[in-house]
């Protein structure tokens, strides 16, 4: 039972765009995410969905999303992993559910993804992990990065890894902000992944 201010259509406040209503720039956005595709998990039933009432906030979110997704080298797991961490600090029920499947194919062991799910700790897990999970944890809930924390966080990833994983863990928190302002369901075939409340 969808709230009564949910379109069926689109999923979440707002209704989807038609595509003869929308400019150029529009219609080419549509038509990449007129299916869950390599560019978006979820389609135009999701924050793609969102963005096309901005075609050009949907261009450029699309590539910086790209960029920090594909070109910065890091390995499927970490980098599922670095998004699971901020669905999780931000309750993201959209982003866990999509996202948890595509961690565990990528290879993210169960050990791990539940020490984010129910917040456990990261003692036992492998290195990178726990400091991506951390550092997600610090950043995002108390709002600070320890100095003890930062250092291990730049020898494992280097100055530009680090950026770039803050930058991808940023990206899924503004994601988690429109998904939240617009009230973004899940899927009718999709059971919620992430426990809250």
């Amino acid at each position: 039972m969808l709230p009564k201010d949910i379109y069926p259509e689109s999923g979440f406040r707002l209704p989807l765009p038609k595509r003869g209503e929308l400019d150029d720039l529009g219609k080419e956005i549509y038509d990449e995410y007129a299916g869950a595709n390599e560019k978006s998990l979820a389609g135009l039933r999701g924050p793609a969905g969102i963005r096309l009432y901005s075609p050009a906030l949907a261009r450029q979110a699309s590539r910086y999303n790209h960029y920090l997704r594909y070109e910065t080298g890091f390995e499927p797991h970490i980098r599922e992993l670095a998004i699971l961490t901020a669905a999780r600090e931000t309750d993201s029920q959209f982003e866990w559910t999509i996202h948890e499947p595509v961690a565990r194919a990528a290879g993210l062991e169960s050990r791990t993804v539940d020490a984010v799910k129910f917040e456990g700790d990261t003692v036992g897990l492998p290195m990178k992990e726990a400091i991506v999970i951390e550092l997600g944890r610090q950043m995002l809930r108390e709002k600070r990065v320890t100095q003890t924390l930062f250092a291990r966080a730049i020898e494992a990833f280097g100055p530009r890894g680090l950026v770039e994983l803050v930058a991808l863990m940023g990206e899924y928190v503004a994601t988690a902000a429109l998904l939240t302002v617009f009230d973004m369901q899940l899927p009718p075939d999709r059971e919620p992944l992430l426990p809250l409340g």
